[in-house]
């Protein structure tokens, strides 16, 4: 199908920002929501300038959301907007699940009111699976979320599926694994990629929490957004691995950085962090079968971009 009109809660947001210029670039008419807690207005500058784009400050638990989605008539929502500190949601699980199970629910019934389509859920592939006992994880393998962010992430899918059969709202939940590239924050609380580049090219010392052997599979923006786009035009009603199947230590992913940067810098070791899975990495290979989607670019390659963008931009 053509998507003329979207929506992306979360949109000036990293992924977010990033899913609306593809979806610019595909001449979709874009309505973004965003609370603006962490996203930022001017990641959306080039896309205002080239392509239809409206945007509305509203938390996805707003009571009103249900009308300005109403009015916009979307064909697909691509939910993007979460609480999305595995730490955060430690400490304060019940904000998490306002946030992350209340807010959907509210997004879904909205979409449901507005006679949406097909809603694109952006899922946590590593944080839902928590530690399992097959690597690269495989979306059959048992769930086991080591955090409340994993257990809100795992719950939605639950949602996703009685609103299909319930009431006809076709989805996609995209487990996504560690998120990098360029446009990510590298201040603050923001994906480890952003925040070793911040620092190697500040020269600050990086903190790595517990040894540092712990595993991520770190996939590329513009690949994460190529199967959003995907996921929209297919459907089908069922979640799907985002990843590239390669572990990767933090460890090997500093030392990479580091040589990419041409710092001999070392980084600081300190305890690790609670809630945090050790081993991490998804099989993409049903998203290969049911999007015809690839993690294209390597690790080796996205680290460049990543560390260019931050440079430019910090």
């Amino acid at each position: 199908m053509a998507i003329s009109k979207a929506v992306v809660t979360g949109g000036a947001g990293f992924i977010g920002a990033n899913l609306v210029d593809r979806l610019v670039d595909e001449g979709t008419e874009v309505l973004v929501i965003d609370d603006l807690s962490s996203g930022m207005l001017s990641s959306l500058g080039d896309a205002r300038r080239r392509g239809h784009i409206h945007f509305h400050q509203m938390d996805v638990r707003a009571q009103e959301l249900k009308d300005v989605i109403v009015g916009f008539t979307p064909q697909v929502v691509f939910h993007l907007a979460a609480q999305i500190d595995v730490r955060a949601s430690v400490v304060d699980p019940t904000f998490d699940a306002d946030v992350n199970i209340l807010g959907t629910i509210n997004l879904l019934q909205a979409a449901r009111d507005a006679a949406v389509e097909r809603v694109v859920y952006a899922s946590s592939g590593g944080a839902t699976f928590g530690d399992t006992d097959q690597i690269p994880t495989r979306e059959t393998e048992p769930r086991r979320p080591e955090s409340p962010y994993g257990v809100s992430k795992k719950v939605v899918d639950d949602y996703l599926a009685y609103y299909k059969r319930a009431h006809g709202l076709d989805y996609v939940s995209l487990g996504f694994s560690n998120v990098y590239g360029p446009g990510q924050d590298p201040r603050g609380e923001a994906g480890v990629v952003a925040i070793f580049a911040g620092d190697l090219l500040s020269g600050r010392v990086s903190t790595i929490y517990g040894d540092g052997k712990q595993t991520r599979d770190y996939v590329y923006v513009e690949d994460v957004t190529d199967a959003c786009w995907r996921a929209a035009l297919q459907g089908g009603g069922r979640y799907l691995n985002i990843g590239t199947g390669v572990e990767t230590t933090v460890v090997d992913l500093y030392a990479k950085m580091a040589a990419i940067v041409g710092s001999d810098s070392e980084p600081m070791h300190t305890a690790p962090r609670p809630g945090e899975q050790r081993r991490s990495g998804l099989d993409p290979s049903e998203a290969a079968r049911d999007l015809g989607w690839e993690p294209w670019t390597t690790l080796d390659d996205g680290l460049v971009r990543a560390i260019d963008w931050t440079r430019e931009n910090l």
